[in-house]
């Protein structure tokens, strides 16, 4: 277990304070203004003098800024920042899929949630109505992972509450399937952080099939089957620097994938700032 988290610590305090929406003090290299209010930064250290609470290393930062257990930071970290396998832990014998119950009487938060990220209602209601989103008992957005046969692999996890939260269903195996949306005769491809920015994608695009990758990664497992059906394939990862780095990794893997970078942070600040499907995929 401690190979499991190590590389986790490694990771620099920066990145997870902007994984959380932290902005850098204009003036001040070391503070960094957060949802838990100023905090400072030493190397590995950080302090929230408000709180009076600090701690060291990227898992500890975590639980702070996100209120989360020591686990739940844990599978957080995994999903914002995927480690090379050299670094990952032995999955030999992965877990059993263990997915969320539904509860109906969550769906109204789910739905107001997704409605203040500018997804149509009417939307909403179809991937409910097709059973490849609803919500759990905690008002989670539970959106499925498919895979061979269209059978459930896994699942992402989205906190709908104050707390920004990500994750997936203990035992999902992303590398056997995806959320994803199709449009009728779509023959161009764009590879999305989350199941939300394929949910803009696909709003903001028109004829194409948006996927999500469930975490920025350059080589999910099922891509070279997608580029053997003769799809033209975008690498649509965020405009930052996790972003850019894993997208130059995966045109290295795959010479075919073009980059299409949104043109604000993610596609989800896209389609808040343009509502209507405008934005045609470049041409070949």
């Amino acid at each position: 277990m401690r190979d499991r988290f190590g590389p986790l610590r490694k990771i620099p305090l920066t990145a997870v304070l902007r994984a959380c929406g932290a902005r850098p003090d204009r003036y001040d290299k070391a503070k960094w203004h957060t949802s838990e209010g100023p905090l400072s930064i030493t190397g590995t250290k950080f302090m929230n003098w408000q709180r009076s609470q600090g701690g060291g290393g990227a898992i500890d930062l975590a639980m702070h800024l996100n209120h989360l257990a020591f686990s739940a930071a844990v599978r957080w970290l995994e999903w914002q920042f995927p480690l090379p396998p050299s670094a990952s832990p032995d999955r030999s014998s992965p877990r059993r899929l263990s997915l969320p119950p539904p509860d109906p009487n969550q769906l109204p938060a789910v739905t107001r949630y997704l409605q203040q990220r500018a997804i149509p209602e009417s939307l909403i209601h179809s991937l409910v109505e097709s059973g490849e989103l609803y919500a759990d008992g905690r008002a989670n957005a539970v959106f499925l992972l498919r895979g061979k046969e269209n059978q459930p692999v896994g699942a992402e996890l989205r906190g709908t509450g104050p707390v920004r939260w990500l994750g997936l269903a203990p035992g999902s195996r992303k590398n056997l399937g995806y959320f994803s949306l199709q449009a009728p005769g779509a023959t161009a491809s764009v590879l999305c952080e989350s199941a939300i920015d394929a949910i803009s994608c696909f709003l903001l695009h028109t004829a194409c099939w948006a996927i999500s990758t469930a975490g920025a990664r350059p080589n999910p497992r099922w891509l070279p089957a997608l580029l053997a059906q003769g799809y033209l394939v975008y690498c649509g990862f965020d405009a930052d620097d996790t972003g850019e780095n894993l997208a130059r990794q995966m045109m290295a893997h795959y010479p075919v994938v073009r980059r299409l970078r949104p043109c604000l942070h993610d596609w989800n600040d896209v389609l808040r700032s343009h509502p209507q499907p405008t934005l045609p995929l470049p041409s070949e």
